[in-house]
């Protein structure tokens, strides 16, 4: 558990400096060339929510877990949108150190993970998956 805790952190902690550092390059308009505005607001967004989970994650808060994945959710997705002419055009565009396929990858991680990653935070924090405040009951 610890270990795929560790993965989440520092996979956030990089996109937090990355973002961080192509706002101090570029300013709040750095992603204007090549993503539309919904896309540019929410990757300059990523700016608070990487640390935002970083800290999440880190408390070992279940919360933390289910952010990380809508936010890679969204960041893959929206990656795939922005990169998807450059892929089109020239299918190598994928095989970039930098780029879209480590985040689709830590992606697919985080969403994969994060499921049975709850399971053992429950019951590393003493709660029983049945017992746990977030987990929807049905009556009998």
């Amino acid at each position: 558990m610890r270990w795929a805790l560790a993965v989440y952190v520092i996979g956030f902690l990089e996109g937090t400096c990355a973002h961080l550092l192509d706002l101090l390059r570029g300013g709040i308009h750095v992603y204007a060339s090549f993503a539309p505005l919904p896309l540019q607001v929410f990757f300059v967004s990523l700016a608070v929510l990487d640390p935002l989970v970083v800290v999440l994650v880190g408390l070992v808060r279940p919360v933390g877990l289910w952010s990380a994945c809508a936010v890679m959710a969204l960041d893959v997705t929206a990656n795939w949108i922005t990169n998807w002419p450059q892929l089109r055009d020239d299918w190598t565009w994928l095989l970039r150190p930098v780029g879209l396929l480590p985040i689709t990858l830590f992606g697919l991680f985080v969403l994969t993970s994060a499921v049975p990653l709850r399971r053992a935070v429950a019951l590393g924090t003493g709660v029983r998956e049945r017992d746990h405040p977030l987990r929807r009951t049905t009556a009998h």
